[in-house]
């Protein structure tokens, strides 16, 4: 007996996921555009996840569906609910038909790894080689750097932009679409008299990249996109989807947004989700405008559902958060309601300083703690990473443990780099970033030397001629190793299992030479070989992995915690998405929200403010807004007083003040209570000072 999950969702929810007309005998939803404006906490996950079970139990071929996500972890979440879902409406015990849903969902992943997959499929009508490998931002920053240098741009009287900011240049213009003149002006102004070189330099990198059919990043997308401005292309691209699907709209670039007009320019069939509201990403390109206006720029207008019933945070928590968004100038305007009912109203707490406020957030997180709210359920949030330096050193003192999210991703971790260029190598021996970096790991063999062999290679056209080459004393026997173990990787029947362990044996002895720690290395190799265990080629191994890494690598672990509980600190980009039962927010003064270096521009400001509504949001039951009132200079002598007042954040209105509960804290460093008092003696003040007159 077959039952109805759709039942289980609120009415907005239902219309989101329901949308359309299914056609006669199960073939098909026939569906308009669709935007759904999903606000914090209000399910929108669950709420995609239904709309799929939906087209698939009303007939649509699963491996028809196209759903873009900004994370792989959001695909494989989605395709995991949908088949629960589908196992759910069809009785399926054996959960043998649901499987089937499951493996035809096919087309679930993030933009980039779609386009990917899209690129070498097309890539003969792009002139494309098919065997291209993608590099990942570190890479790209190197080849921007090999290339300042054949330029001559390092040697300038002037300072010239650095490898990052070139790549940042680079990676903005591309990804808005806006003059590399308009880029330079609103962005980075002061390399606007660089203009001229940076042109070269960015023509530079595109050619060199053509030449070595390598792609970075951002070339997934530019690629894509110019595919689609191709109207038989887009076409055909078209044919193979009756469905798309968007999750976190709000944080598509121009690209992107393009893209799926290019795909649908009639709007047929297409759903997007998300929240203006959480548009926080500007700074990596996204723009608010696209979903802003989404439904206009289909005839007739896009449905647009709104969400606004909330399962996280209490109603006070939630009242706050409306109040700071209520004087958003644009937005769909939406008011979360909680169906979990009141609570404590958030505290708008002022110290007297930093380490004032760092004394509050400990003192309140122990407390906490002793009531039965496990670190883990606490989080402390604010708008920098270096606002939190007080804040760890009171930590530390005493003595509670926490992870900070942000640093180093898993990609960047030197072992892993080179485990991965011997495999980037050997899947496309044109890969010169990833040989250079290969043979610079055996002994002996510098820049001059790895060049040198590098030279030979593209001579010859070939790798095996790595075979040909003198290389130093130190590298005589390590070097024909490398070239067996190049030769293996590169035999066209080989299968993909089974290679990573070849590398991982190459690599060991030149890991444990080069690097300190080695133990916690391994764990990462370790990590790498199940991983590999699941992609079906090589290819797909280092191409997923560069789009899509892990978070953390063993060169980053410090002595493990003998506590397994934790606080977590986070940035609020870096929150979003996450939930905790209890969120304290650092400097909620005009400086920090909205950032200083974020209101030259009204938009810039207004993206101040949705990160406040993020932050706020992300709080289940208890939320501190905490303000310090007075910031030290840093440039001043260790045992200077300059300091500046902090004013109170424009986004804290009178109104949200009322959905407050206005509070103070005096840390140790207060002296105002510490007196002892005096003995009772009378001194005319008065007339001492008349006296010297």
């Amino acid at each position: 007996m077959s039952t109805d999950p759709i039942a289980l969702l609120n009415s907005a929810q239902k219309r989101a996921a329901t949308y359309g007309e299914p056609l006669p005998d199960r073939k098909g939803v026939n569906a308009g555009p669709l935007l759904v404006i999903a606000g914090a906490g209000t399910g929108k996950t669950n709420t995609v996840a239904h709309r799929v079970a939906h087209l698939v139990m009303n007939g649509v071929d699963p491996a028809r569906i196209l759903l873009l996500t900004f994370t792989r972890r959001a695909a494989l979440e989605m395709r995991r609910r949908a088949h629960d879902i589908v196992r759910q409406a069809l009785d399926d015990t054996l959960g043998n038909k649901a499987q089937v849903v499951l493996q035809r969902l096919m087309w679930a992943g993030t933009f980039h790894s779609i386009g990917n997959r899209l690129l070498r499929h097309y890539a003969a009508h792009l002139k494309l080689d098919p065997g291209f490998t993608v590099i990942d931002r570190g890479d790209s920053a190197d080849l921007f750097d090999t290339l300042r240098q054949e330029l001559g741009y390092t040697e300038q009287f002037q300072r010239f932009p650095r490898k990052d900011a070139c790549l940042a240049i680079y990676s903005w213009r591309v990804n808005t679409q806006k003059s590399l003149k308009e880029t330079l002006e609103q962005q980075f102004p002061w390399c606007q008299s660089w203009e001229k070189e940076l042109s070269q330099l960015c023509r530079a990198y595109v050619q060199r990249k053509q030449k070595y059919a390598l792609l970075d990043y951002d070339d997934l997308l530019l690629y894509w996109n110019l595919m689609m401005s191709e109207p038989k292309l887009a076409a055909h691209v078209d044919a193979n989807f009756d469905h798309v699907l968007v999750d976190e709209y709000q944080d598509t670039n121009k690209l992107q947004a393009d893209i799926l007009k290019a795909l649908r320019p009639d709007g047929r069939g297409i759903t997007v989700v998300g929240d203006d509201a959480q548009s926080i990403y500007s700074f990596r390109a996204a723009m608010v405008e696209n979903i802003l206006n989404f439904p206009d720029q289909y005839r007739p207008r896009a449905e647009l559902i709104t969400l606004a019933q909330n399962y996280r945070s209490t109603q006070p928590v939630l009242d706050a958060a409306n109040a700071v968004l209520a004087d958003a100038p644009r937005q769909h305007r939406k008011h979360l309601l909680s169906v979990r009912g009141s609570g404590a109203r958030p505290l708008y707490v002022t110290t007297e300083d930093l380490q004032s406020q760092a004394e509050y957030v400990c003192g309140q997180i122990l407390k906490r703690r002793e009531t039965g709210v496990a670190l883990r359920k606490q989080s402390v949030l604010f708008r920098n990473a270096s606002a939190s330096d007080v804040l760890e050193v009171e930590l530390m003192r005493r003595k509670i443990p926490f992870v900070k999210y942000g640093g180093l991703k898993f990609l960047e971790a030197a072992h892993v780099k080179d485990l991965l260029a011997v495999l980037r190598w050997a899947d496309n021996p044109r890969n010169t970033l990833a040989g250079f970096r290969v043979l610079q790991l055996l002994p002996g063999m510098g820049p001059a030397n790895a060049r040198k062999a590098i030279e030979l290679i593209e001579e010859r056209g070939t790798i095996k001629a790595l075979s040909e080459f003198a290389p130093p004393a130190a590298a005589r026997i390590d070097l024909p190793r490398l070239v067996n173990l190049l030769s293996a990787l590169t035999e066209p029947e080989r299968p993909w299992p089974g290679q990573l362990r070849l590398v991982r044996e190459w690599y060991q002895p030149h890991m444990e030479r080069l690097y300190e720690h080695v133990h916690t290395r391994v764990g990462d190799i370790d990590q790498l070989e199940q991983l590999s265990a699941h992609y079906p080629s090589r290819e797909r191994f280092i191409t997923e992995l560069t789009l899509d890494p892990p978070n953390a690598a063993g060169d980053l672990s410090g002595v493990p915690h003998h506590d397994e509980d934790y606080l977590v600190l986070s940035t609020v980009h870096s929150a979003k998405g996450m939930e905790w039962d209890t969120v304290y927010v650092l400097n909620v003064v005009d400086g920090s929200f909205p950032s200083e270096f974020s209101t030259g521009r009204a938009e810039l400001v207004d993206e101040e403010r949705r990160l406040l509504y993020v932050a706020m949001t992300r709080a289940r039951d208890e939320l501190h807004l905490c303000v310090p009132l007075k910031f030290q200079l840093t440039q001043q002598p260790r045992d200077g007083d300059g300091h500046v007042y902090g004013a109170r954040s424009r986004f804290v209105t009178d109104k949200v003040l009322k959905c407050v509960e206005q509070t103070s804290f005096h840390g140790s460093t207060s002296g105002a209570d510490t007196l002892a008092e005096a003995r009772a003696v009378t001194l005319d003040v008065g007339a001492r000072l008349k006296d010297m007159w």
